[in-house]
């Protein structure tokens, strides 16, 4: 088995909203971001694959098992960090341990209070009282500290500062020495994804678009700086987006080869997004 999260056409409607046929794997040992503006379907494809939503048509298998029937021991290989405080308010961090033992029975208490130690968070306190970036701290503590292999993370950096940000990646990048080792992350901070994705799966209006290894996907892709005159001699078929400025236009591309007088730059993941969805 090559892939922990196998997603094949998968559809479900909702009133105002429709999953798309949409397919897609995790491999073991990889980290897949997962990309697409608010509202693009991320959520709802995380909640499909946790079993926490019917996924109506098609099929999800997670760490081999089908998504709608996770057995409890392999529960216990998923840690889960959603964009939110996931444990009653009233708890503090020695509650919620003495809880966690009784739910997952491979929970690591040492390893829980060290990840309290180096995240400084206080053990006494209320958890109504965190912040944001102290609930984000919490939420990921919990999701590593049993015996996870799969970690589904929706937002985990959300609300945290440059250095905490880059310490949670460090985190994420440890967990991954293990080859059995596989991270899904949704976030709409694409440039942490730039040190640690493997592939970049996008979703756009319930559909996905692409799924890619990283480095392939910024390679393919190239903005073209130029006038209106050279914008005019472009091929519309080579044209993804276009964002048009008082005295220069910039173009995504996957042909740059063809237009080799027009200048071309490297495009950061986030602008790849940006130029799919505004077209």
């Amino acid at each position: 088995m090559e892939n922990c999260i196998e997603i094949k056409n998968v559809s479900r409607s909702y009133p105002q909203f429709e999953l798309k046929n949409i397919s897609f794997n995790v491999p073991y040992g990889s980290v897949v971001g997962f990309i697409g503006e608010n509202g693009a379907g991320k959520s709802t494809t995380i909640k499909a694959i946790l079993g926490l939503l019917k996924k109506g048509e098609g099929t999800i298998t997670v760490l081999g098992e089908d998504a709608d029937n996770l057995s409890a021991a392999t529960k216990e290989k998923i840690g889960v960090v959603f964009d939110g405080l996931s444990f009653p308010e009233n708890l503090n961090v020695k509650q919620l341990d003495k809880v966690m033992r009784g739910i997952y029975k491979t929970w690591d208490s040492a390893k829980f209070f060290g990840l309290m130690s180096k995240f400084e968070l206080p053990l006494n306190k209320k958890f109504k009282s965190f912040s944001r970036g102290m609930v984000m701290r919490l939420s990921i503590a919990a999701a590593l500290s049993h015996a996870t292999e799969l970690l589904v993370l929706d937002e985990p950096t959300s609300g945290l500062d440059p250095v905490m940000r880059s310490d949670i990646l460090d985190i994420f990048l440890d967990f991954m020495q293990d080859e059995k080792h596989s991270i899904l992350i949704s976030t709409h901070i694409t440039s942490d994804l730039d040190h640690i994705a493997d592939y970049i799966c996008f979703i756009h209006k319930g559909e996905i678009v692409f799924t890619e290894e990283r480095n392939e996907m910024i390679e393919r892709h190239r903005i073209l700086k130029c006038t209106d005159e050279q914008l005019a001699v472009i091929d519309k078929s080579d044209i993804i987006g276009v964002r048009r400025g008082r005295f220069q236009n910039e173009v995504l591309t996957c042909a740059a080869d063809k237009y080799p007088d027009i200048a071309a730059d490297v495009p950061t993941i986030e602008e790849i997004m940006v130029f799919y969805v505004r077209d």
